[in-house]
């Protein structure tokens, strides 16, 4: 027969070892990131499509309204839906790498840099958010490139691309880099994942100290908001990046070789004003989009935990 003892906080020891409740498998994030990501897309496609042909018209449409009403009268609801293949399976790629690896850096801040803290501190999280934000980078600048690529052909004068496979075939074919010819503008744009997860912290735990909300409704609330922060602030790095990712994949034709040539062209031709090009439909998407994709993702976590 074991000895069963209590300690001077109560833990019940069954001989030798503690009985405790054993952290969740690392894996799982990633796991669950992928429900986080059908939710997502399936929620925010069609503010995404507005978002970037607004982003990158120069001047086609007036506004959100008129980019709506032009994109339903010339292409129907399916308009909408353009470029949706590859965020479908981006986005549950995206997804799955960026929250897995949040859950992981987490672990890893809180095991490594807060070993004696009882709860990850909230420099911890902001910690874990940026590292999950240039992780995810690696992944999100081809498949944002692609989806964008096709997002910008209005019509079959513009029309370069039949779709998701034939702009990875064709830009691969120019050279092999192109894929990634996003990479640094998607690092600064998600940089901004400070105050994304920094800020889902402060939400949560404001909901868990001052309301009576049940954990899914936590989720929705604190990531809703959260993603808003986090577009108010990242909005004007992702203008430049889609300018970036929509210029000519030939070397010798790009508009914007640097970083800074696509910032001074916006600059230049709209203003700062031209920094805010779209960001209507991008908070109006931001928030049902993301407060689902948390709520799925954490409900998912909890499942599997």
């Amino acid at each position: 027969m074991s000895l069963v003892i209590k300690d001077k906080e109560d833990k019940i020891l069954d001989g030798p070892s503690v009985q405790e409740k054993a952290p969740p498998p690392k894996y799982i994030g990633f796991v669950a990131g992928m429900f986080s990501g059908v939710t997502k897309n399936a929620v925010g496609h069609p503010f995404d499509t507005v978002k970037v042909r607004l982003q990158t018209s120069e001047g086609r449409f007036k506004g959100p309204m008129d980019c709506v009403w032009q994109t339903f009268k010339a292409e129907g609801f399916r308009g909408f839906y353009k470029g949706f293949t590859p965020p479908l399976v981006g986005w549950i790629m995206m997804d799955s790498v960026m929250l897995g690896s949040l859950h992981v850096y987490r672990r890893y801040v809180k095991d490594y840099i807060y070993p004696e803290e009882t709860k990850l501190p909230l420099m911890g999280h902001v910690m874990a958010g940026l590292g999950s934000g240039w992780t995810v980078s690696f992944v999100a600048a081809p498949i944002e490139q692609f989806k964008a690529r096709l997002q910008v052909q209005y019509d079959a004068k513009s029309k370069i691309y039949t779709g998701p496979i034939d702009v990875a075939k064709k830009l691969f074919k120019i050279s092999p880099t192109t894929w990634f010819a996003g990479l640094i503008p998607t690092m600064i744009f998600r940089t901004n994942f400070i105050f994304w997860w920094g800020s889902y912290e402060l939400f949560t735990q404001y909901f868990e100290d001052n309301t009576k909300l049940l954990k899914p409704a936590i989720n929705f609330w604190s990531g809703g908001l959260s993603a808003t922060v986090f577009w108010i602030f990242a909005y004007p790095s992702d203008v430049i990046k889609q300018v970036i990712m929509t210029d000519s994949p030939i070397k010798s034709e790009k508009k914007f070789p640097k970083y800074s040539d696509a910032v001074k062209f916006i600059y230049r031709e709209k203003g700062l004003a031209g920094f805010t090009r779209g960001f209507g439909p991008s908070i109006l998407r931001s928030f049902p989009a993301n407060a689902a994709a948390l709520a799925a993702f954490e409900a998912v976590m909890r499942v599997l935990h």
